[in-house]
């Protein structure tokens, strides 16, 4: 087996819906067993943008607010989209301003992922930032958010008990866990 190969073929694709955030690509394939099927594609034109603020006492700021898809409220880590063509440092800057009002003298990234590539092709950086500095926030107009500033180490402990449940905001939290744990923040 080639693990570089391709074993889908693409007999031909058509968009199916398309907005200012996503577009659905329908695909006709030729799986890998050789039989004909369908394959729906959700193409973000945004990349997933994820900020973990931290200052010098290890206290950080999470983001409430009612995520519409889950009909649920939810406390995640200030996270946004960063446009295609624009550079992720950017948009983290950006998020960072508008969801939590924070300005940051550094920004290190410390985590890429592919968020569900079973059927979107969305990828996602996460930057921890520091120096920071309160300047005012001002969320989106889809965006009704509340803000919390605590210790990083209950942030971690929220996401432990299934408190904080968004996947890039668990990934991250995990992530800069394992690296203040080694010394590595």
């Amino acid at each position: 087996m080639n693990e570089q190969k391709n074993p889908w073929k693409t007999i031909s694709s058509e968009i199916k819906y398309d907005n200012t955030w996503i577009r659905v690509i329908e695909s006709q394939v030729i799986n890998p067993a050789g039989n004909d099927g369908i394959y729906g594609v959700v193409h973000f034109k945004n990349k997933a943008i994820a900020i973990i603020p931290l200052d010098e006492d290890y206290n950080t700021w999470i983001v409430g607010q009612f995520r519409f898809t889950m009909n649920s409220y939810e406390w995640e880590v200030p996270e946004g989209g960063c446009p295609e063509g624009e550079d992720p440092i950017e948009g983290a800057k950006r998020e960072l301003l508008e969801e939590v009002g924070l300005e940051a003298t550094s920004f290190e990234m410390i985590l890429s992922m592919q968020l569900s590539n079973s059927v979107s092709n969305e990828i996602s950086f996460t930057y921890v930032a520091k120096g920071l500095k309160y300047v005012g926030s001002s969320p989106e107009e889809t965006e009704e958010l509340h803000v919390r500033k605590l210790p990083f180490e209950e942030v971690f402990q929220m996401a432990m008990r299934g408190e904080i449940r968004d996947g890039l905001s668990v990934a991250s939290i995990l992530k800069l866990k394992a690296m203040i744990d080694a010394g590595k923040i």
